[in-house]
């Protein structure tokens, strides 16, 4: 089947590549973001692959379906980059990757941890530069803390297990309660008691219109003084300029961030000769207590792999007929 790959680095080809072991699909690899002023690359084609950052909007949706595009294949676990609803009115089939591997974004998640607290970005860069001192790189103990786990779906669960190794109490809130978060030790509050009585918080939930900037000045003025905010999920569930104010006034004392609200123009590409023109992240990478990543958690060997195999399983299960076991409904916006 003819597909227009879109977002594509040098890596998603040779991955797709690598899967498609009976090379039964015919990959066009464009290295552009999909958008309305890209979507004309789709034609001649069957179906799209699309990523994080592409643009699924009715507009976009329009133009693939005005170019006989049926199938949409997303090679990522979240889909709020797609207009659902449109893309159903349209019959345009949609798929999604929903377990690609929980343990490389859990671990991530953990290693920000870790780098926060003990200041291992700094530490780093001092040593270059030939400064052995530690003056300022003081970190706690993690045992005897609170860990506030919002989300307990696989990567939630995955990364309350590993923190249960380190002796902290773990919080988790979630709509719909897990039997393994609470076998692995976690206890399920409200959402307002996790944000006032934990001491490093974690996302590991979707973007909904009800998680959209889960942390705000309100959240934040609800945390302990010196709260660890974590976010591996996705950028809006995090109100930036709110968090800037929240460091500025000390009451986060340390942020990780390996996604950004308005990371589409800028994740995945190399800027460094240019000028960057997002005022509020250039502000958030000078503070010395915050880490910014280019949401590279989901990024290992193992991810890769698993994202292509099911996506091509998803393409061929499309182009053969049969059910679509990784279709994304109208009923998952719920």
């Amino acid at each position: 089947m003819k597909t227009a790959v879109f977002s594509t680095k040098p890596y998603d080809a040779k991955f797709l590549i690598a899967a498609d072991v009976d090379a039964v699909h015919d990959f066009d690899f464009f290295e552009e973001r999909l958008s309305p002023h890209t979507a004309k690359l789709a034609e001649g084609h069957t179906a799209v692959c699309a990523f994080v950052n592409d643009v699924l909007n009715a507009r976009v949706l329009d133009i693939l379906r005005s170019l006989d595009i049926g199938f949409i294949a997303l090679r990522c676990a979240g889909f709020n980059q797609v207009d659902l609803r449109h893309a159903s009115s349209l019959g345009i089939k949609v798929t999604h990757v929903p377990a690609y591997s929980p343990y490389a974004v859990a671990e991530f998640a953990l290693t920000l941890v870790l780098a926060l607290n003990r200041r291992i970005h700094r530490a780093y860069n001092r040593v270059r530069d030939g400064n052995f001192s530690i003056d300022g790189l003081l970190g706690f103990d993690l045992r005897g803390k609170t860990v506030g786990v919002v989300g307990t779906g696989k990567i939630g669960r995955v990364f309350s297990g590993l923190f249960s190794g380190f002796g902290v109490k773990i919080f988790g809130y979630d709509l719909y309660h897990s039997p393994e978060f609470t076998e692995l030790g976690g206890k399920y509050v409200e959402l307002d008691t996790l944000f006032s009585e934990v001491d490093i918080i974690s996302l590991h939930c979707p973007l909904t219109p009800q998680t959209f900037h889960l942390i705000d000045a309100q959240s934040i003025a609800k945390m302990k003084r010196g709260v660890m905010i974590i976010n591996t999920s996705r950028g809006a569930l995090v109100d930036a300029s709110a968090v800037i104010e929240g460091l500025k006034s000390e009451q986060i004392g340390y942020l990780g961030l390996d996604v950004y609200e308005q990371e589409a123009d800028l994740f995945y590409e190399n800027l460094s000769e240019r000028i960057i023109q997002d005022d509020v992240l250039q502000r958030l990478v000078t503070f010395p207590n915050v880490i910014v990543t280019s949401h590279q958690a989901y990024f290992t060997d193992t991810a890769l792999q698993n994202i292509s195999n099911t996506t091509v399983t998803n393409l061929t299960a499309y182009e053969k007929g049969d059910p679509l076991l990784n279709e994304v409904t109208l009923a998952m916006l719920h």
